[in-house]
């Protein structure tokens, strides 16, 4: 009786365990992007101190190998439109053309509209 206690038990212990749930891990990483742009749309702190913030969120995301949130480049770029610094806003603004096909029509909007105020 007890020879066949084995079979049941295997077949037991392969079922659950196909039930496993494995993590998959997050496609972006958010960092402290959230509460950033909560913050400076809070007015609780001035532009440059956003773009300190998110540019040490970028070079960390960047250093585990992580891609930026969709978004991400978007408010930086208009955060330097702010501070008065056009090259780096255009930089910005292609970066987030580049990950997010969908931004396109956006990105070149906000690109058309920066050169206009430009002009």
């Amino acid at each position: 009786m007890k020879e066949g206690i084995w079979l049941p038990a295997t077949t037991a212990a392969l079922l659950f365990s196909g039930c496993a749930t494995t993590t998959t891990p997050p496609l972006y990483q958010w960092n402290a992007y959230q509460p950033q742009v909560y913050e400076y749309f809070k007015g609780k702190t001035s532009p440059q101190e956003q773009i300190d913030a998110l540019e040490k969120a970028l070079q960390e995301i960047r250093g585990k190998g992580n891609q930026t949130p969709p978004g991400f480049h978007a408010h930086l770029g208009m955060l330097y439109v702010s501070v008065g610094d056009e090259h780096r806003a255009e930089q910005e603004l292609q970066a987030e053309r580049q990950l997010f096909a969908e931004s396109t029509a956006f990105m070149d909007f906000l690109m058309k509209k920066k050169q206009a105020t430009q002009e």
